[in-house]
C-alpha cells in the first residue's frame, strides 16, 4: 500500500506539470492502469494522503508562508485546508497546529482550541463534508471516513488525531482516532445535551460516577469503592445585570398626596459625574466581568470528596482570573453615533457646506431653502428650542470642574476659545442641535449676536467672559473680541455711573490737612492699587511716618520743602523703595496709570500693516504709543512735582540710565547720614541723551495730571461698536473655521479631566491628541484656506483619531470607578484592552481588517479578591425566587455560568491489561481514560478519550 500510495503521488505530480489536454496523450504513453488504486475509495485515501504528507513534510513554518490562516480567536493556532472529492461528495479537511507546542491541555489555556480542551491533544485534523450541516449524519459512512483518514495517516507515519463531526450539528458531536505508535490507540468521542440535563449529572457526585462508569469492570456501588482519580475544576462567574424591573428604595422617591402614593423613579446613568455627561449619555463599555476560578489538579478517592469539592467557596481555589464583557461598540470601526467625534464630524461636514455662500443670511434666508445651498436635511431648529438654548448659553455661572486650571494644558497650543467661555458654550450647544447642519448654525449665530447686542445697550456683563484688561491672543479671534466687549462694557458702566469729578475740591481741601493725613491718603491710595499695573519698580508703603518727620524737623528747610511738595502731588500709589529724586531730597513716588488699552489680534496686524505702509517698522511709533507714554509722564509729573526727565527715565526705563555705582537711598538714612550721598550718581543712555529725542520732546509736552483726570486711553463706545459689526458681518466660513478650532479644544478639555487613575498609556495618547489637533488645525488659523478639499479630508481624519480616543477614555473611567480600590488591577486590565486595541487606532477613513477577538483575562491577587467579589452583589429577594439553584460553589448567592471539569486516571504499561509486552515495559504512566465535562444547569458537554493497546 505504501508503495502504490507513491506511486500515486508521482503520477499526480506529472499530471499537474502538463496541461489538461495532455493527460490522455500521457496516460497512452504509460499503457497500463493501476489495479491495486483503481477503486475511489483507494483514491480518496490516496489524496488524503498525498496532502498529509505535503503537510507533514513542510512543516510548520512553511505552511505559515503557503496560506495557513491565523485564527481570529487564538493567537498561536493556525489552520490550513484543503478540498477532497469522493464520488459525487465534497469534503474539507483541516489540518490544526501550533508554532510553539504545548502538550499539556489541563492547564486550563486560555489559547487553546476547543478541540485541544476536550481530548487534550496539541494539532489535529478534521475531516467533514461540504454541505449546508457540516456534519455526517449516518453512522457508517462516519465510520467510513474515518477509517479512511485513519489508514492514510498511518501510511504516513504520522499520530495525528483525526476527527469526524457527527449527529445533529446542535449536539456539536465528534468521533476520532489517533495511532499513538505500533502499541496504543486512541479513540475519541463526544456528545451534548442541550436541554434537560439530569439532576444526578447536575453535581460533581454524579459526574465522578459518570466518568467511573467508563473504566470500572463491573456496576459497582461508586460511593463504597475507591478509585484513584485525578480531578481539575475551573468555574467561570458573571456579574448579575442590572435588573430595571427590581425597584430598589435608592431609586425610589415616594410622595404622599392625600391617600395616594405617587412612585418617581429616578433612574441614574453610570456616567451622570463624568464630564461629558452635560452633554450626552455613553453607554457603558464595560457590561460586567467574567470571573475564573480554578481548583489545582487533586487526586480523588471516592464520590464523597466531590460532594466536599462542591460546597468548597471560590476562595478557596488556587487561581483567579478576571475577564472585563466590554461592549461590542467598544470594537466598532465607524464613527457613528459616538459622543464628540460623530458630532465633531457633522461639524466638518457643515464648515466645507460654508464655502457655498458669503453671509450667513443666506443660509436661512426662505429663497434659498430649495436651492442647493440648503438641503432638506438641513433643518432650522424652531424659534422655542433656539430660546431655550440661548437661555442655557447666557446662563450666568460655570459648573465646578469646569474651573480647572488649563493653561498647564496642552490646549493653549488650539487657537480656539477656552472651556466654559461664551463661545465654546456656543460651540458645545451647537454640537448637539439637530444634526449640526449649516442652517441650524447660522440661525443660531444670528440670535446669539442679537443677544450680545441686547447686553451691549443695556451694559449688562457677558456671562461667562472675563473682563480682565489682558486679551488672550492665544485664542480665537471670536473669543477675543467678546473679551474685548466684556471690557467696553465695564468701562462704559464706569463712565454712565462715575460721580462728577471731584479732583478740585479734593485738591482745594489738601492744604487743609497734614502730612499725617497725606501718609494715610496715599496707604489706602496704594492699597487699592494692583502693584503689577502700577510701575517695573517695588512699591512700599512710607510707614513709621512719625520718625520721618522728627528727622526732617531737624533740617526746618527740608520739612518745609517735604510739606510743600506732598501738598501739590496727586495719583501717588506709594514710595519707591530705595529711589530719590536728583534735584531735591524726595523719596520717587509711583504714579496711578493707566491700564494699556487692550487690542485683539485683527488690531495688531491692523497696526503692523500701517507701519509697514508708511516703510518706518523699526522705529516705528505710532500714536497709541505717543498716548500711553504722555499719559504715564503726566501722572508721573503729577506724583513726583519736583521730578525731572531723568527721574522718569529712571522708573520707567531703568535701562536707559546708566549708573555709576552708587545705589540710590531713601530720604531716612539720608538724614541720618553725617555725609549724605546724594544726588545719585549716573547718565542717560546715548539714545535718550541724543538731541531731539522724541521721549523728552513728549515730556516737555505733558503736563502734570493725574490717571484720574486724564482722557481714557480706550474709547469703549467705539470699540464696542466695531466689535459688533465684526460679529454682524463674520464670513461663514470664517466662523465655522473658528468653530471647529473651539469645539475640537473644548472636547478635548472635557475628556481630558475625566478620572481614570494613573492610565499613564491614556495621558500618552492624549497629549498626543492635543499636538496632533494643534498641528491640524494650524491651516483653520491662516487667513486663507490653502485647499478646501485636502483640509476638510484632514479634518474627517482627525475626527477618526478623536473617536478613538474618546472611546478609550469612557472605557478606562468604567474600569477606573468598578475597580477603584485595586488600582494594579484596573490599570493590567486597561493596559490589556489597549494593547489589543492599538492596531485598531488608525488615522484612515477606511475600516480597519482586524478579526482578533480580545480575550485576555487578568491574574487577581490574593488581596484584590475582595474587591473582585464585591462585584458579585447578593441577589436581591425579586432575583432569588427568579432562579433556582441547582449547582454548588455559591460566590454570595450566584453559581457559577459554566463549569468545566477534567478527569483523568493514568495506568502503569508494566502493570494490569497493558503488561506483558517488553517494547511498553519502560514508558511508565500513560493517560488511559480522560472525560473534559463543560455545562450548566441546561447543557451538558461531555468528551472522552480513551487508550487501548492493539
Amino acid at each position: 500500500m505504501m508503495n502504490s500510495s507513491a506511486s500515486a503521488i508521482d503520477r499526480g505530480k506529472a499530471v499537474q506539470k502538463v496541461g489538461d489536454g495532455e493527460e490522455e496523450t500521457l496516460e497512452e504513453i504509460e499503457g497500463f492502469d493501476d489495479f491495486t488504486i483503481a477503486s475511489t475509495w483507494e483514491r480518496f485515501i490516496s489524496e488524503i494522503e498525498g496532502f498529509c504528507r505535503l503537510w507533514f513534510v513542510d512543516g510548520h513554518k512553511n505552511l505559515l508562508d503557503k496560506g495557513a490562516e491565523c485564527l481570529a480567536s487564538r493567537s498561536n493556532m493556525y489552520m490550513i485546508k484543503c478540498e477532497l472529492k469522493h464520488g459525487v461528495k465534497l469534503y474539507m479537511m483541516e489540518y490544526y497546529f501550533q508554532i510553539h507546542g504545548n502538550d499539556k491541555a489541563e492547564q486550563w489555556d486560555d489559547d487553546l482550541h476547543s478541540m485541544q480542551l476536550s481530548f487534550g491533544v496539541t494539532e489535529f485534523l478534521i475531516i467533514a463534508p461540504i454541505s449546508a450541516s457540516g456534519v455526517v449524519l449516518d453512522a457508517p459512512e462516519s465510520s467510513k471516513l474515518l477509517s479512511a483518514v485513519a489508514i492514510a495517516l498511518s501510511n504516513c507515519g504520522s499520530n495525528w488525531p483525526a476527527f469526524v463531526p457527527v449527529h445533529d450539528p446542535s449536539r456539536k458531536a465528534y468521533i476520532g482516532i489517533q495511532n499513538m505508535g505500533t502499541t496504543f490507540t486512541r479513540r475519541f468521542d463526544s456528545d451534548r445535551i442541550g436541554s434537560q440535563v439530569p439532576v444526578r449529572l447536575l453535581h460533581l457526585e454524579g459526574l465522578y460516577e459518570l466518568f467511573v462508569s467508563k473504566f470500572a469492570l463491573s456496576a459497582v456501588d461508586f460511593s463504597t469503592n475507591c478509585f484513584r482519580v485525578r480531578s481539575t475544576m475551573r468555574l467561570t462567574y458573571r456579574t448579575p445585570y442590572t435588573d430595571d424591573d427590581a425597584e430598589s428604595q435608592d431609586d425610589i422617591n415616594r410622595e404622599r398626596k392625600g391617600d395616594a402614593i405617587e412612585f418617581n423613579h429616578i433612574k441614574k446613568q453610570w456616567d451622570d459625574d463624568c464630564p461629558w455627561a452635560e452633554w450626552y449619555s455613553s453607554e457603558d463599555p464595560i457590561k460586567g466581568f467574567e470571573l475564573t476560578a480554578i481548583w489545582p489538579k487533586k487526586m480523588f478517592e471516592g464520590s464523597v470528596e466531590m460532594a466536599e469539592l462542591e460546597n468548597e467557596s471560590p476562595f478557596d481555589a488556587e487561581k483567579w482570573l478576571l475577564f472585563p464583557i466590554i461592549s461590542q461598540n467598544m470594537f466598532d470601526d465607524s464613527i457613528g453615533k459616538f459622543g464628540f467625534a460623530s458630532q465633531l464630524s457633522l461639524l466638518v461636514y457643515a464648515l466645507d457646506k460654508s464655502f457655498e455662500a458669503k453671509y450667513l443670511e443666506d443660509f436661512v434666508s426662505a429663497e434659498n431653502s430649495g436651492s442647493d445651498i440648503s438641503k432638506i436635511s438641513d433643518c432650522v431648529p424652531p424659534p422655542a428650542v433656539v430660546d431655550r438654548i440661548l437661555k442655557e448659553i447666557f446662563r450666568n455661572g460655570v459648573e465646578s470642574w469646569k474651573s480647572v486650571d488649563f493653561e498647564k494644558r496642552n490646549s493653549r497650543f488650539i487657537k480656539g476659545a477656552p472651556l466654559g467661555s461664551l463661545f465654546a458654550e456656543f460651540c458645545l450647544h451647537l454640537l448637539w442641535l439637530g444634526n449640526c447642519n449649516i442652517r441650524a448654525i447660522a440661525t443660531l449665530w444670528i440670535e446669539f449676536v442679537r443677544e450680545v447686542r441686547w447686553c451691549w445697550e443695556e451694559s449688562q456683563p457677558l456671562p461667562k467672559m472675563s473682563a480682565s484688561s489682558s486679551i488672550d491672543l492665544a485664542t480665537c479671534l471670536v473669543h477675543q473680541k467678546l473679551q474685548m466687549l466684556a471690557i467696553c462694557i465695564e468701562k462704559k458702566n464706569l463712565l454712565v455711573h462715575e460721580p462728577p469729578s471731584g479732583v478740585e475740591s479734593e485738591a482745594s481741601s489738601v492744604n487743609k490737612v497734614d502730612l499725617h493725613d497725606a501718609c494715610d491718603q496715599s496707604h489706602d491710595m496704594l492699597s487699592k492699587t494692583s502693584l503689577g499695573t502700577i510701575s517695573p519698580q517695588r512699591l512700599v508703603i512710607p510707614h513709621d511716618a512719625e520718625e520721618s518727620l522728627n528727622c526732617s524737623q531737624r533740617h526746618g528747610t527740608g520739612y518745609r520743602d517735604l510739606l510743600a511738595t506732598d501738598v501739590s502731588r496727586m495719583g501717588s500709589a506709594g514710595v519707591v523703595d530705595s529711589m530719590m529724586l536728583l534735584h531735591s531730597y524726595q523719596n520717587m513716588h509711583s504714579p496711578i496709570i493707566q491700564d494699556a488699552p487692550p487690542m485683539t489680534e485683527d488690531m495688531h496686524e491692523e497696526r503692523l500693516r500701517v507701519a509697514e505702509a508708511f516703510g518706518n517698522l523699526l522705529n516705528f511709533s505710532g500714536q497709541l504709543e505717543r498716548d500711553i507714554l504722555s499719559s504715564d509722564m503726566s501722572a508721573f509729573k503729577a506724583a513726583n512735582p519736583d521730578a525731572v526727565f531723568e527721574d522718569f527715565i529712571r522708573w520707567h526705563s531703568p535701562s536707559d540710565w546708566e549708573s555709576d555705582g552708587v545705589e540710590d537711598k531713601s530720604i531716612h538714612d539720608i538724614v541720618n547720614s553725617p555725609k549724605p550721598n546724594w544726588p545719585p550718581k549716573g547718565r542717560l543712555s546715548q539714545r535718550m541723551a541724543e538731541h531731539g529725542s522724541l521721549w523728552r520732546q513728549i515730556w516737555n509736552t505733558s503736563p502734570a495730571i493725574p490717571s484720574s483726570k486724564q482722557r481714557p486711553l480706550l474709547d469703549p463706545i467705539r470699540e464696542g461698536e466695531k466689535i459688533l459689526h465684526y460679529l454682524e458681518t463674520l464670513k461663514p466660513s470664517q466662523l465655522l473655521e473658528q468653530m471647529v478650532c473651539t469645539s475640537f479644544r473644548a472636547a478635548a478639555d472635557i475628556l481630558n479631566q475625566t478620572k481614570f487613575g494613573d492610565f499613564r498609556l491614556l495621558k500618552a495618547k492624549i497629549d498626543q491628541l492635543y499636538c496632533t489637533l494643534a498641528s491640524t488645525l494650524k491651516s483653520l488659523i491662516a487667513n486663507h484656506v490653502p485647499d478646501r478639499f485636502e483640509l476638510i479630508g484632514d479634518l474627517k481624519q482627525l475626527c477618526v483619531v478623536f473617536y478613538h480616543i474618546e472611546k478609550l477614555v469612557i472605557l478606562a473611567a468604567s474600569i477606573h470607578r468598578k475597580l477603584f480600590d485595586a488600582p494594579r488591577l484596573s490599570q493590567a486590565v486597561f493596559q490589556d484592552y489597549f494593547d489589543f486595541y492599538l492596531p485598531k487606532m488608525g488615522t484612515g477613513l477606511a475600516s480597519l481588517c482586524y478579526d482578533k477577538v480580545f480575550n485576555v483575562k487578568q491574574v487577581v491577587k490574593v488581596h484584590e479578591r475582595d474587591v473582585v467579589a464585591s462585584l458579585f452583589p447578593p441577589p436581591t429577594a425579586s432575583q432569588s425566587w427568579r432562579k433556582v439553584l441547582s449547582m454548588g460553589n455559591l460566590l454570595f448567592g450566584h453559581e457559577p455560568i459554566l463549569r468545566e471539569i477534567i478527569f483523568s486516571v493514568y495506568d502503569n504499561v508494566s502493570n494490569g491489561q497493558y503488561s506483558g509486552s517488553n517494547l511498553v515495559a519502560s514508558m511508565g504512566d500513560i493517560e488511559t481514560h480522560r472525560m473534559y465535562i463543560c455545562g450548566t444547569s441546561n447543557d451538558l458537554r461531555v468528551a472522552l478519550s480513551v487508550t487501548s493497546w492493539d
